[in-house]
């Protein structure tokens, strides 16, 4: 196995993850701001106000991108598993 064969993995790793957080994150993300813009707008700044509705938007995320990234993950894993023979020798 060559050094450009171990780069390509990690590289296929590393995106793989960033798919697979990324609804999680534009869902807190988007929250997130939607709440501080509306506690600056109210002067309201309870902490417990952050948190519920990102919790929330990650779990309501999570429930809707969950097939696609089970998916996304036995693709890879298969991907992964078909390349052994290749690295092995």
């Amino acid at each position: 196995m060559n050094p450009q064969t171990v780069v390509s993995i990690g590289r296929e790793a590393l995106s793989m993850v960033l798919l697979l957080s990324a609804p999680m994150l534009v869902a807190a993300l988007v929250v997130g701001v939607t709440v501080s813009v509306f506690q600056a707008i109210t002067s309201i700044q309870e902490m417990t106000l952050t948190f519920i509705p990102k919790i929330v938007a990650v779990a309501v995320a999570l429930l809707i991108f969950l097939p696609w990234m089970t998916n996304l993950a036995i693709d890879f894993t298969r991907h992964m598993f078909e390349m052994i023979p290749t690295l092995v020798g």
